[in-house]
């Protein structure tokens, strides 16, 4: 599975030497990721890097964010949690540097199964939201220097944002839209929508839907706290285990919304459902519905998408009981589901569809392979 790689660009900044060899990730909606060796000029061994783009001016507010991404990691290290190691410049473009895992997005994962005509299986999809539960109950409880609660919120858990390694290991990734209490953080403008619209949960829409010029922030007042999250971690559990995104309009017939429902809602990601139809169907969608789509599931993982896709936040899980119940529902299987199991899996499927020679579903990577006899660090 291994292919030659041609070094397409070379630059030197901060003290290390980036040779630049292809894209991992280039689409409208999602920064541009490029994949890198980084060599330190002093010598020293070569790793693999990850450099998201970032655009100067008039991109202020992209580079700021940038910054508080990078701050907010020094307190984030976690398995889990891809790592983000800092900021370089070249020209007129900056990049922010982060770990590569040499995989898959679970979206691509997701799409594979799709185009080999079979589903993932239980146990992976118990398994994968198990480790990223891990990861986001970590976040939610972290403390800065002085013992003050973080209150991170990710605000943006998706399968493009879930990384699964070709050696079994799993990384959220991308903090780059997320909520804290960060000193000098910058809030979101009224009626933005950070994240991903298609997996975002019902109380953030509706703080977008109803701009608080007259009322405190729900994010600071703690109206919006880490089961948010858990929601959309729900969703992504929900989707791998039906093999359908529930509010595909395929799917069933619904309402249509009020004309202009959602518009006072602005997104940073586009949708392939409109936002009036998106918005007006999260709002009215209920833990029974999941429930339609996963009567073939396993009874306890019923129960857990039951719990974290409760429309109130307050009568939903957190994440931390969502990775026990996961855990738990995989140390019962008469087979353990582990780290080599994932391997296993996500390893067939890339090279099952590969055998098929046919295009992704919905391609938002462009599967690169690190260059044979490089010589790098094991990712």
């Amino acid at each position: 599975m291994c292919a030659k790689a041609t070094v397409r660009d070379v630059f030197e900044s901060e003290g290390s030497r980036f040779e630049v060899y292809d894209t991992q990730l280039d689409h409208p909606d999602y920064d541009t990721l490029l994949l890198a060796w980084r060599t330190p000029v002093t010598g020293g061994r070569r790793s693999r890097v990850l450099l998201k783009r970032l655009l100067r001016s008039p991109h202020r507010e992209q580079r700021e964010r940038a910054w508080e991404e990078i701050q907010l990691a020094s307190y984030l290290s976690h398995d889990n949690i891809a790592q983000v190691f800092g900021l370089v410049s070249r020209g007129e473009e900056d990049f922010v540097v982060m770990e590569s895992l040499h995989g898959l997005y679970l979206l691509t994962a997701m799409d594979f199964a799709l185009l080999s005509n079979e589903r993932l299986s239980p146990a992976f999809a118990a398994y994968v939201a198990a480790e990223v539960a891990d990861a986001l109950d970590y976040a939610h409880h972290r403390h800065d220097t002085s013992g003050n609660p973080l209150h991170i919120i990710h605000r943006a858990v998706s399968p493009v944002r879930i990384r699964l390694g070709f050696d079994g290991r799993i990384k959220l990734t991308n903090f780059g839209a997320a909520y804290s209490d960060l000193r000098g953080r910058k809030p979101s403008p009224d009626g933005l929508l950070r994240g991903d619209p298609a997996y975002c949960a019902p109380e953030v829409l509706r703080a977008a839907l109803e701009p608080n010029r007259t009322r405190s922030d729900p994010l600071i007042s703690g109206a919006i706290d880490g089961r948010a999250d858990v929601f959309s971690l729900g969703l992504i559990l929900l989707e791998m285990l039906a093999a359908e995104y529930p509010f595909d309009p395929t799917s069933q017939l619904v309402p249509k919304p009020p004309a202009g429902f959602a518009q006072q809602m602005r997104t940073e990601r586009s949708s392939w459902l409109d936002l009036d139809s998106l918005a007006f169907r999260r709002l009215r969608f209920t833990a029974t519905e999941a429930e339609r789509l996963t009567e073939s599931v396993p009874e306890p993982l019923r129960v857990i998408l039951r719990r974290a896709l409760q429309p109130e936040s307050s009568q939903r899980l957190e994440a931390g009981q969502m990775r026990d119940a996961l855990r738990s529902y995989l140390g019962h299987l008469p087979r353990p589901f582990d780290r080599y199991a994932l391997e296993e899996e996500v390893t067939r499927l890339h090279a099952k569809v590969y055998s098929l020679e046919r295009k992704v579903a919905r391609p938002v990577e462009r599967t690169a392979f690190m260059p044979e006899g490089s010589g790098g660090s094991t990712p």
